[in-house]
């Protein structure tokens, strides 16, 4: 695997910030927000200046029963074309569910919600890897994921889970430390544990990143710094085996940049403290090396159909308010429908930023009473439509601006088109002289 080095996620938020860093060998970005045609000035400055740019995707949904999208791995492999990548990254999840599989509606996620560690789950995962193997045009490699929810009666650990699928596809791992401290805290599993049950030899690079604990409950917030125990996996790691590369992920709450440098020292000592101890050791590794097994058969109709149906009954108790599947927690449950219902809210506001500006103070209880039993079914921009449409038909007038509900109709008029409404003043006219008819 190619030797990446130390890294940081591209943000545009620190983008200045990561350009001024130094010692910085390679960067990540967020696939799903770069336009091939149109990308940033930043990026393509570091990568004048010989800085590797890998795209990092969060929605093809690996892990779901349908299987990939061809459109959306075709976008991944184009970025990772424009951007001269080694490799693209993706994650070990599923992101929506419901639709023709499962004859239900489709819903959305909005975010990486874990897969269930069965033989079932697993013979589809590797499927799938295999369909994003065949369509991208460099190597691929998948990332475990932090959990608040664990699925019943699953069959494997998350280390023998990671290592057959790396085992029978040949696929690189993505392994984020921050991840293992969170399943550790959520859901009591030995980080130490997984790291002696992986395919060690198989990692592409590692993540690090920060959260906080509430109520017991850890929260992998990617906004807080990194905290203690995730160096000290970092450096388990370390001792076991030589990174190709570490990078630190940071998606909010961006500190000064002799802060964010700070944090990526730390990432270096713990590195170096891991590098230390295995050279003690001998710089042997414990691990075996990965061999990929003949591909066996794709997961049959039957398979995903019972898959789709246990994601769908989740992400529908989630997103839409139904009963809980049996066997799970229903306060973890209840726990993450919380936290999805706020990051929709949070998200909607940054791709529709007018919408807390015109609601004001009653912008995010409208938003979280909104989805509460109502899914996202088309992303963020389709969601903020949705909304917008909802309290329209929804909220009463009486004792309200009249103000706001004309900002509001005004907006979701000019972006629900198939184009935005024209500016020309004979067009504007004609708009204004139809609401005054329609108010006679």
């Amino acid at each position: 695997m190619r030797r990446l080095g130390t890294g940081i996620g591209w943000r545009p938020e620190i983008a200045d910030a990561v350009e001024e860093m130094p010692g910085i060998d390679w960067v990540e970005a967020v696939s799903e927000n770069l336009c091939p045609g149109h990308l940033p000035d930043s990026l393509l400055r570091l990568r004048e200046r010989g800085v590797t740019v890998v795209p990092h995707g969060v929605s093809l949904g690996l892990g779901g029963a349908d299987r990939p999208d061809a459109g959306r791995l075709a976008a991944l492999a184009e970025r990772a074309e424009v951007l001269g990548s080694p490799l693209v990254t993706e994650h070990i999840a599923f992101v929506r569910a419901g639709g023709a599989l499962t004859a239900s509606p489709r819903m959305e996620a909005g975010h990486l919600l874990p897969v269930p560690r069965t033989r079932d789950a697993l013979d589809v995962l590797c499927e799938n890897v295999r369909i994003a193997q065949d369509a991208l045009p460099v190597p691929l490699a998948v990332e475990n994921i932090a959990a608040l929810v664990s699925w019943p009666d699953e069959e494997l650990t998350e280390g023998q889970f990671l290592y057959e699928l790396a085992d029978r596809t040949g696929v690189r791992l993505l392994i984020d430390v921050a991840n293992l401290h969170t399943n550790h805290v959520n859901q009591g599993e030995d980080p130490a544990r997984a790291l002696g049950e992986l395919p060690l030899e198989a990692i592409a690079y590692v993540h690090v990143a920060g959260g906080f604990e509430r109520d017991g409950v850890w929260h992998d917030s990617h906004a807080h710094p990194v905290p203690r125990p995730v160096l000290d996996i970092l450096t388990d790691l370390a001792s076991r085996v030589a990174p190709p590369g570490v990078l630190l992920e940071r998606d909010e709450n961006f500190p000064e940049g002799d802060e964010l440098h700070g944090e990526v020292e730390a990432i270096r000592v713990a590195v170096d403290k891991g590098r230390a101890a295995r050279m003690a050791a001998g710089g042997l590794g414990t691990t075996p090396r990965v061999s990929r097994t003949p591909a066996a058969a794709g997961a049959d109709d039957a398979v995903r159909q019972r898959l789709g149906l246990a994601q769908a009954a989740l992400l529908s108790a989630l997103v839409a308010g139904t009963p809980v599947p049996e066997g799970f927690d229903r306060v973890r449950l209840g726990v993450q429908a919380r936290a999805l219902a706020g990051k929709r809210a949070d998200v909607v506001g940054k791709v529709a930023p007018e919408l807390p500006v015109i609601l004001g103070a009653r912008y995010r209880p409208a938003f979280l009473a909104y989805a509460q039993d109502r899914p996202m079914t088309g992303g963020y921009r389709r969601d903020a439509l949705d909304f917008v449409a909802h309290v329209l038909r929804t909220a009463p007038t009486e004792g309200e601006n009249p103000g706001v509900r004309r900002e509001l109709r005004e907006w979701w008029l000019e972006r629900s088109g198939p184009v935005p409404r024209s500016t020309r003043p004979g067009a504007r006219l004609a708009r204004a002289t139809r609401r005054v008819l329609l108010r006679r």
